[in-house]
């Protein structure tokens, strides 16, 4: 899903800057990964920019402050899945490639000009999947380009997005089934895995998540997917229900009652 979809503009922090493009790509399977049943995790995700106009501070090449960063949809902490994000910046930024080893995954710079930022999320060993390159645009003015500038008002574009890992191994189950930045609609009846994993007590103590971020006043309400989710996990049980009635008509009744409930939460 997409909310946004991201276009070329050159420029950056320099005058002879240019923007560069490259097609879009999604999760790939690792061919050597241990796969569990046919089941999917996703992980729902926003990814964008903030830029903030320097007012009486700007300059002909530093006109807005900006941060690129993704995010989960509901400012989860993303480590539980993703080890490193990659921001490639325009060539004319000193050392424009630039990595984030640990969330929250945001850069942070300053420029006077709008280009394309690709977005690169390296996953952990367990999760089996190779890495993501994700496409934003940076915008640093608004949409109305007649009205004046301000310096307390940001440009925000961000764009909502699911990470789907379809068939993934048990280890990667057990060790995200209760955290709330992984979205698993149902495990199979007849999945086995291990045990949850246990949070060690120094990993308790970091932080990760943007949920007390500077910027989390400016961050878009996705409620909307929250709900979307609700609705796909509501149809998972209807189908289940469907599939009962055919074996054990007599068995209904019972899933009768956990199908109304679960109408009744959304």
């Amino acid at each position: 899903m997409t909310e946004t979809s991201p276009s070329i503009h050159p420029a950056s922090d320099e005058p002879d800057a240019a923007g560069v493009s490259a097609p879009k790509s999604h999760p790939t399977k690792s061919s050597s990964s241990k796969r569990g049943p046919d089941f999917e995790v996703s992980v729902p995700i926003v990814y964008g920019s903030i830029a903030f106009w320097l007012g009486k501070k700007a300059s002909e090449f530093q006109s807005h402050k900006w941060t690129v960063y993704v995010r989960g949809a509901t400012n989860e902490d993303l480590g539980v899945v993703i080890k490193r994000a990659v921001f490639q910046l325009h060539a004319s930024f000193n050392n424009p490639t630039r990595f984030v080893e640990s969330p929250p995954f945001e850069l942070s710079e300053a420029g006077w000009g709008e280009f394309e930022i690709a977005i690169t999320l390296f996953f952990h060993d367990d999760v089996c999947e190779k890495p993501l390159t994700l496409f934003h645009q940076l915008k640093l003015y608004p949409e109305d380009e007649s009205g004046p500038l301000s310096t307390k008002k940001p440009v925000v574009v961000e764009t909502y997005d699911e990470i789907v890992f379809s068939e993934p191994s048990d280890a990667f189950v057990a060790r995200v089934q209760n955290h709330p930045a992984v979205n698993i609609p149902g495990l199979p009846s007849n999945l086995r895995i291990p045990s949850p994993v246990l949070i060690d007590d120094k990993e308790k103590g970091k932080r990760g998540d943007t949920k007390d971020s500077p910027l989390v006043q400016w961050f878009k309400n996705f409620s909307e997917a929250d709900e979307l989710l609700k609705l796909a996990a509501a149809r998972e049980r209807v189908s289940e229900l469907f599939c009962v009635m055919e074996l054990n008509p007599m068995s209904i009744m019972p899933l009768v009652r956990n199908f109304t409930s679960i109408f009744i939460l959304v």
